[in-house]
Formats: C-alpha cells, sequence, structure tokens
C-alpha cells in the first residue's frame, strides 16, 4: 500500500484561524473553523497517515535562540485565551481521527521536518500544510508544501520566482539575507539580490568564501561577517534528526473516533 502522509503544521494554522474571528475569546467558533478547515484538507489529500505538530511554548524560543539569543525576540505572545483553548482544540482534532504530537525543547518544524524527510526518503509522499517557507528547503519529488490559506503549493518553481535559488539553497540564502521576521540577522549589505547572484555563481557561502572568483564587494563583507553568515545559515536550516518515539503505525488515519 502506498503511504501518503499528511504533516499539520498546527499553530500556524490554528493563528490564521483565530486571528480572522470577529471575537477572540470565542475558542469555540476557533475549534469549529479549524475542524472545517481540516474536513477540506483530509477531502483534498486524502491521505493515508496524519498528524498535527505543535510548538512547545511560546516563553521557550529553543536552541536557535541559545544561538541567536534575539531569534523571535520579538514574537508576539499567543492570546491567552488561544493558549487556554489548546486543549480543547487538540481533543475537537482526535475526535476528526487527527493526533497531535507536542515538542519538547525542540521546535515544531525540526519535528515536521524530521518525521517529513524520514518517510520521504523511503519514496513515500508526504505533504506538509503550511504557509512557512522554511519548509521549503525540504523539497523533493515526494515531499510537497500547501499553503492552505493562498491554495497554491510552494514548489520549486515558487522557489526559484520568490528567491531565484534551488530549495537546498535557502539556507544558505537566509544566512546571508537574514530573516527580519524571526530576528534572524544575516550578513550586513547582502540583500536579496546580492544573495542570488552569489548563489547563482557558487553553490554555498562556504563555496563562495573558499573561491579566489568572489567579487570583491562580497569577499569583504564575507571576510568581515563570515561567522554571523555560518550561525544565521545554522538558525535557518531545519534539523532533520529528532527523535520521535513512534513510528508511521501510531498516526495511521482510521477516520472519526479512532479506537486508541
Amino acid at each position: 500500500m502506498s503511504i501518503h502522509l499528511v504533516i499539520i503544521d498546527a499553530l500556524n494554522l490554528i493563528r490564521r484561524v483565530h486571528s480572522a474571528q470577529p471575537d477572540p475569546t470565542d475558542i469555540a467558533r476557533t475549534i469549529t473553523t479549524t475542524q472545517r478547515t481540516l474536513t477540506r484538507i483530509l477531502s483534498e489529500a486524502n491521505p493515508t497517515h496524519i498528524i498535527a505538530v505543535f510548538d512547545h511554548h511560546e516563553q521557550d524560543r529553543g536552541w536557535r535562540a541559545e544561538t541567536l539569543p534575539d531569534y523571535k525576540q520579538n514574537r508576539k505572545p499567543m492570546p491567552l485565551p488561544l493558549l487556554q483553548g489548546l486543549d480543547a482544540i487538540q481533543q475537537a482534532w482526535w475526535e476528526q481521527g487527527i493526533d497531535s504530537l507536542l515538542s519538547e525543547g525542540d521546535e515544531a518544524d525540526d519535528l515536521v521536518a524530521t518525521l517529513a524527510t524520514k518517510v520521504a526518503s523511503h519514496g513515500e509522499k508526504v505533504t506538509i500544510v503550511s504557509t512557512d517557507k522554511g519548509y521549503c528547503q525540504l523539497l523533493s519529488p515526494t515531499l510537497q508544501i500547501r499553503d492552505y490559506f493562498q491554495h497554491r503549493w510552494l514548489d520549486e518553481p515558487f522557489i526559484e520566482k520568490e528567491f531565484g535559488v534551488k530549495p537546498s539553497q535557502l539556507a544558505d540564502y537566509w544566512g546571508l539575507t537574514g530573516i527580519s521576521s524571526s530576528q534572524v540577522p544575516g550578513v550586513p549589505g547582502i540583500g536579496p539580490k546580492a544573495a542570488k547572484e552569489i548563489l547563482t555563481q557558487f553553490e554555498s557561502i562556504e563555496a563562495a568564501y573558499a573561491s579566489e572568483d568572489l567579487v570583491p564587494k562580497y569577499r569583504k563583507k564575507l571576510d568581515e561577517h563570515i561567522e554571523s553568515a555560518r550561525l544565521c545559515k545554522r538558525v535557518a536550516a531545519l534539523k532533520c534528526d529528532i527523535e520521535l518515539g513512534f513510528n508511521l503505525q501510531d498516526i495511521r488515519f482510521l477516520g472519526p473516533n479512532k479506537a486508541e
């Protein structure tokens, strides 16, 4: 039997649904709306296996903040009514047949990346449902990313148009440009155009740094800020070696009210 694993970036979906509600304290409405959303996702994707991955507590910014202390420092805290309603949301999703994986100390991104690449490496189909372009570095022939809210695939042509690099170069790209929304600084003076130029000529930051062919204006910037580039690339790169503690059989989709 062929496998199709769907991984829901849970807080990515929930926050967007909640922010669109007229009354932010009406968590029951948020629950109902997310359930309708998941019903559509299930209908469109027809998964054999599915799981929703939730991030760790908002107060803990994870290992990336240990590498870059300003990482996501300005992230808005989750609204209290929504935070208090997460257990009810997870229960409602379980009743639809979708179990939840709660990260502890690891970012949900890394858990998603580990599970997705592990399954895709065996030639099985994986769909990550998220608006987060960070997952695009994982793209492969059997691994795809669906932006449900924009009704689009975040695929290789999208990455080429959006960034001008290959999916496998995205961590290097963000190592150079930084990620302003997450307070990842990158290399001062290197923006998207320069990063695209560098990564068109060279495969990676390290290849550019090691080459005598790097143009002087970029050579000076990398010589001065290579450690920042390396740190920012490390933060931008998703970990794919997290201990998961379960197997695919545990997240097989059996329909609503599945038996434990």
